[in-house]
């Protein structure tokens, strides 16, 4: 079974709670009655209606985009005031995207498995549900109880010495304003069928630094738009033993950590 997650419902509580008001307050501001409002914020009424959105969107003056999509309670207060300033999130590089996921019949979340053959298909259908219905499914005990899993082949041998044609399972970051300096991440970017595995840093500009384990390659940045999704790295699944670094690999690194300093200590 499918699904998309929407967050309206817990974040209908959670904005009125945090203004304080009983539900009986609420609806009365809001021209519902409390029954309906209940059943809205409980999910038992899991389809509002265009005028209720409408509604609520003016009342908390956040959009409906992000009343649908977003999780408003993983942002801070500063993020909830800029989206009530107009300011959505969904620009500024902490896009909070639908995420299409599949359950079991217990309805717990399913670690999908994107093999090599669906790399190219999953840039156009990684929000379409019955796209990641497809997907061979899994499950990992060791993983964490909450969060959202997925596993992608990598090829190459820019993170060395990760092996070559590894699988990387990734949790879904919600907020990319999450992401401490350096954290190794699957990237999604828009105009490429291939994982992006790497180390990512987001900069002040918004910008994505991306770095490599093997200093051999450079970093580089992506723009927050190309970027369609990104999976925190959780576990490494390999066939293969890590291999040594060679002597030529190794008097590469020492060239290159050489090279390094002396751009740092020397400003040309």
């Amino acid at each position: 079974m499918a699904e998309t997650k929407i967050f309206f419902h817990s974040n209908l509580r959670f904005l009125r709670e945090r203004k304080r008001l009983s539900q009986e307050e609420m609806a009365q501001l809001i021209g519902l009655t409390r029954i309906k409002l209940q059943a809205l914020e409980s999910g038992r009424t899991r389809n509002p209606t265009a005028l209720d959105l409408i509604n609520f969107s003016g009342f908390f003056k956040i959009s409906i985009d992000s009343l649908l999509k977003t999780d408003l309670t993983r942002l801070s207060e500063l993020q909830i005031r800029e989206l009530e300033a107009g300011n959505d999130v969904f620009m500024t590089g902490s896009k909070i995207r639908i995420l299409a996921i599949s359950t079991d019949k217990e309805n717990r979340e399913n670690v999908e498995y994107v093999p090599v053959k669906a790399k190219a298909g999953y840039r156009t259908g990684f929000t379409d549900p019955e796209f990641i219905a497809s997907l061979p499914k899994f499950n990992l005990p060791t993983l964490p109880k909450h969060g959202s899993f997925r596993t992608f082949p990598i090829s190459g041998d820019s993170m060395f010495p990760v092996p070559d044609k590894s699988e990387v399972t990734g949790s879904y970051v919600e907020n990319w304003k999450d992401l401490k300096p350096d954290t190794v991440c699957i990237l999604i970017l828009n105009g490429t069928d291939d994982f992006v595995f790497k180390q990512v840093t987001i900069q002040a500009d918004g910008r994505f630094l991306l770095k490599s384990f093997n200093k051999l390659y450079e970093p580089y940045i992506v723009e927050a738009a190309e970027v369609l999704e990104i999976w925190e790295f959780q576990m490494l699944h390999t066939r293969e033993l890590p291999e040594p670094m060679t002597d030529v690999q190794e008097l590469k690194r020492m060239f290159y950590e050489l090279k390094e300093e002396i751009q740092h200590n020397y400003k040309f």
